[in-house]
């Protein structure tokens, strides 16, 4: 499961800062725009205390978590869609994550530079979004022009699709990024092949001060995200970039007492990664044996063959069944043995709508 959410933002909003701490890779972070031109990607262990109970019951000779990517992409400026500030390629690579985190300076620092001179979150978030909904627009008028000529010859195809692209065209004209739209599920397939760039699912990202990590709501700026992102339905999460690149170099124990001595019960970035995997409807199912405890990652709807494809070709190509316990099952009985004594271990079919938390063991044969 290639997914991968693209970190995005004005420059020196603390992107790159960001994506340090993500994956403790040392992309370059400097109070300068375009400090990052070509995109890091990361590879990030996704949290899940799952894992670790399950670890605690099997005893495994190792245990392996599920993973995330992120893309950090260059700070975007105003004209990007007209190619100003590098902007042809940053939204070249916008294009190619499946997901946005887009990152909201929401601190006060004199010795940052802020690009537009003054910090103001909605702003910022305007200038952004307004330069991905022109690239937009760009796309649909091309094809909006191709389409009518077949729709008005009664093509069927083209008559839908018209519709479509009439709706996207207003929409944006008005300033609206796609994903707000309403379409009906055939609608929404013509949208998907479009690639738009405001049809990509999107949260967004708060970077407060260090003194407002434990207590965000105090922060005007922050309210200010929250109001904004409900209005697309989008979640809000609040960090502090400083902090979390900080964090990402303890261990396990000195994280904990760190986050005890801010007050905080769990950091920032382990919120962003599991609201990015959620945000692309992943999952987790986990197998569990001697060898090896392992969470993998699946689309949420998939069905059982599609899921055991994952681990190897031959499992979906070989499907027989599923052997399937819920994690809170398995953990209420303490071990497998005693789930299936208790009928808690299901065997299910090619048909089975794979369910996050699931334990299971494929039986194949090619």
């Amino acid at each position: 499961m290639a997914l991968t959410a693209g970190i995005v933002g004005l420059p020196n909003v603390g992107k790159s800062t960001l994506f340090n701490a993500i994956t403790q890779a040392g992309a370059e972070a400097a109070n300068y725009p375009f400090a990052t031109i070509d995109p890091n990607v990361g590879i990030v262990e996704v949290p899940d205390e799952r894992l670790n109970k399950l670890t605690e019951l099997v005893k495994p000779k190792k245990t392996v978590p599920t993973t995330f990517e992120f893309t950090d992409i260059a700070g975007i400026v105003k004209g990007a869609s007209k190619g100003e500030g590098l902007g042809n390629q940053f939204l070249s690579h916008i294009r190619q994550v499946d997901a946005i985190c887009h990152v909201v300076r929401c601190f006060e620092d004199q010795n940052i530079t802020h690009v537009a001179g003054k910090v103001d979150p909605i702003e910022d978030i305007d200038v952004i979004n307004l330069e991905l909904i022109l690239a937009d627009l760009e796309t649909v008028n091309k094809r909006y022009q191709r389409v009518e000529k077949l729709a008005r010859q009664k093509d069927k195809d083209a008559v839908a699709e018209f519709q479509v692209l009439a709706k996207l065209k207003e929409g944006l004209e008005e300033e609206k990024p796609a994903r707000v739209l309403e379409f009906t599920e055939e609608q929404e397939k013509i949208v998907k092949g479009l690639h738009l760039l405001t049809y990509k699912p999107i949260l967004y990202v708060a970077n407060v001060g260090e003194e407002e990590v434990s207590n965000p709501e105090e922060n005007p700026n922050v309210q200010k995200v929250k109001e904004y992102a409900a209005n697309e339905n989008a979640e809000v999460i609040v960090i502090c970039a400083k902090i979390e690149e900080e964090i990402a170099e303890l261990d396990a124990e000195e994280k904990e007492m760190f986050l005890q001595e801010l007050g905080i019960r769990e950091s920032g970035l382990d919120q962003l990664i599991r609201a990015s995997y959620h945000l692309l409807g992943l999952a987790t199912y986990f197998t569990a044996g001697e060898q090896e405890v392992r969470a993998w990652t699946f689309k949420q709807g998939m069905k059982a063959p599609q899921a055991a494809g994952i681990i190897h070709s031959d499992f979906e190509r070989g499907f027989i069944r599923a052997e399937t316990v819920s994690y809170e099952d398995l953990v209420a009985a303490g071990s497998m043995t005693r789930a299936r004594e208790l009928g808690k271990v299901r065997l299910e079919g090619k048909d089975y709508i794979v369910q996050d938390g699931d334990v299971m063991h494929f039986r194949f044969n090619v």
